[in-house]
Order: C-alpha cells, then sequence, then structure tokens
C-alpha cells in the first residue's frame, strides 16, 4: 500500500486497498473523489472492522480535514479511485463553487453520520441493508451515475457486513430474503431496486428523510 500516484497536478490516482489518509497522519489533501469507491474504517483489537463511512463519485473525502483535524481512522479505496485534490484549508474571500459543495457535502455527511446512529443502534437486519441499498442508490443517482433503477455497487458481502455490523452469514441471508420478496435485484456487482417506495417502508424512513 504505497504513496498515490499523482496523475497530474491536482489529481491522484488509488489502487484497491490502497490507503488515501493513515489514522493520525496529516493527510496528503481534501479529496474529491471523481471516480471509484472509498471507504473509512475502525479496526478493532481483536481484528473485527467497522465501516463508518463510503465515499463514492462526488464525495468529499473527508469535508472535516478542511478543519486542520488530523484522520481519526484510516481511509482506504475499495476500487481505483481517481481524485481531485485539494489543499486542506479554509477558504478567504468569496467562495468557489467547488467550496461551496464541499461545504454542502460537510453538512450532508453529518446528517448521514446521525441517521446511521438511528440504524445501527435500533434497525434490524432488514432495515438496516435496505437503508444502506438505498442510500448507496441515491448518492450514485445524484452523481448520474445511476441508470434508471439501477447503479453499480462493488461492495462485497463482507464490505456490507462490516458496514452494518452484521455476520456476511446474516447479511447472505438476509439479501436472499430481500431477493425473494423483489425488493432488490443484485447481479454481477449491479444493484437494481424494482419498487422505491417498498424499500423505503423497509427501511422504516420518514416521508422527508433524504438518504444522498
Amino acid at each position: 500500500m504505497g504513496q498515490a500516484a499523482p496523475l497530474g497536478e491536482d489529481f491522484a490516482f488509488f489502487r484497491p486497498h490502497q490507503f488515501l489518509a493513515r489514522e493520525g497522519e496529516p493527510p496528503d489533501g481534501l479529496f474529491h473523489l471523481q471516480e471509484g469507491w472509498a471507504c473509512r474504517y475502525r479496526l478493532l483489537g481483536d481484528g473485527r472492522r467497522q465501516i463508518t463511512a463510503v465515499y463514492l463519485p462526488g464525495d468529499f473525502c473527508e469535508p472535516y480535514w478542511i478543519l486542520g483535524r488530523l484522520p481519526s481512522q484510516p481511509v482506504v479505496a475499495l476500487t481505483n479511485v481517481r481524485a481531485a485534490r485539494m489543499p486542506c484549508r479554509l477558504p478567504t474571500g468569496a467562495m468557489t463553487d467547488g467550496q461551496k459543495r464541499l461545504w454542502r457535502s460537510l453538512g450532508e455527511s453529518c446528517e448521514r453520520q446521525a441517521s446511521w446512529l438511528v440504524t445501527l443502534g435500533r434497525k434490524t437486519a432488514l432495515e438496516r441493508l435496505a437503508h444502506l441499498l438505498l442510500e448507496l442508490f441515491e448518492r450514485m443517482r445524484r452523481a448520474g451515475l445511476a441508470y434508471g433503477q439501477q447503479c453499480a455497487l462493488p461492495l462485497t458481502q463482507m464490505d456490507i457486513a462490516d458496514l452494518t455490523g452484521l455476520t456476511p452469514v446474516h447479511v447472505n441471508r438476509t439479501l436472499q430474503s430481500m431477493r425473494a420478496r423483489g425488493l432488490v435485484e443484485l447481479q454481477a456487482k449491479w444493484l437494481r431496486i424494482p419498487d422505491m417506495q417498498a424499500l423505503r417502508e423497509t427501511a422504516v424512513l420518514t416521508p422527508n428523510e433524504v438518504l444522498a
């Protein structure tokens, strides 16, 4: 897991399993993902991993670094990643469009984390997976990477387990149940949601709850 390979003055490329940032070390910059997926995680002493955030194309990684804080958790690429690199400093003067998107992303990131506290603390396995798949689809749709009712889903069942606090066996059984009920279709790392409203109801979302 080496350093980022620069594509140009303001871009960086990461291979799968390569670190975008390491815990407690100053990051090379603030990354605006253009292509690929990455995640932030916490590794417990016994080897268990909890994924605490997933970054998709269009996301900033990690917005709070601009406040001068060191990464409290490592960030690693899940797929090949191409990202625009920005300096980790607060903007001065009039904000550019990119800086406005950054601050909007910071607020949305906080809202997602608050929503996931409820999901991990109170929801069933079925409700957790419904919430996760809906959120990922909506974020891909907003990035212009959803096609009708489907989008790419490069996560493994182990990744999904580490995101939702479930075992891989439980994830597998729950996904099979969701397929049998016609809630989702998963094939060749693609997700299709035949009935968005049915999946929202399964996730126990409020009518105005925004996932993206």
